[in-house]
């Protein structure tokens, strides 16, 4: 019975989730399975890997061949690499000590690596808030200049309306005086 390490499709329409499963190659994609190793799920940034580690090198020493896409998963976790390793050891090129150091070599420059993605996209993402907090400031700043300016206009308007008001009631209150006057 040929095994693959694979993945089968969960979630909903245009946000798959992913479980890394061994199965039987004559399975269909998404029914049985042998046993599940982990998950996956391309929707984060970076992508949300979960694998249990022992199992999966377990299997790839037991000859189950990943797909494609599984064996990059495996690769980016490092099972591809340990396994590497211990068939270094097997074949005599290095002991069990040194491969556990260069791995754990290797584990600690990847984890610095995929840290700096993280911070490199947080990082990022502050950087785009402030642009466009910095940029909608500047905008709210544009209207409250020409609301303060049109304002100014209405009441400058308003003022000589009033003055105009004034001086033709001034003008009209005289004329009625002399006309009360000549009665």
């Amino acid at each position: 019975m040929p095994t693959k390490i694979r993945l089968a499709r969960h979630g909903r329409k245009q946000r798959p989730f992913y479980h890394v499963i061994v199965a039987d190659s004559r399975a269909p994609r998404d029914g049985r399975y042998i046993e599940r190793i982990g998950s996956y799920n391309p929707n984060t940034n970076p992508a949300t890997i979960d694998l249990d580690f022992d199992k999966a090198l377990d299997w790839v020493q037991k000859g189950a061949q990943p797909t494609d896409t599984v064996r990059t998963i495996l690769s980016y976790t490092g099972v591809l690499m340990k396994k590497h390793l211990l068939d270094g050891v097997k074949k005599g090129a290095f002991d069990e000590a040194e491969a556990e150091k260069r791995f754990e070599a290797w584990m600690t420059e990847k984890t610095a690596k995929i840290q700096a993605k993280k911070d490199k996209l947080s990082a990022d993402a502050d950087a785009d808030l402030k642009q466009r907090l910095e940029a909608e400031a500047k905008i709210n700043q544009q209207r409250a200049e020409e609301i303060a300016a049109k304002k100014s206009e209405l009441e400058a308007e308003a003022a000589a309306a009033t003055e105009e008001a004034a001086e033709e009631g001034a003008e009209d209150a005289p004329e009625a005086t002399e006309e009360g006057a000549d009665a």
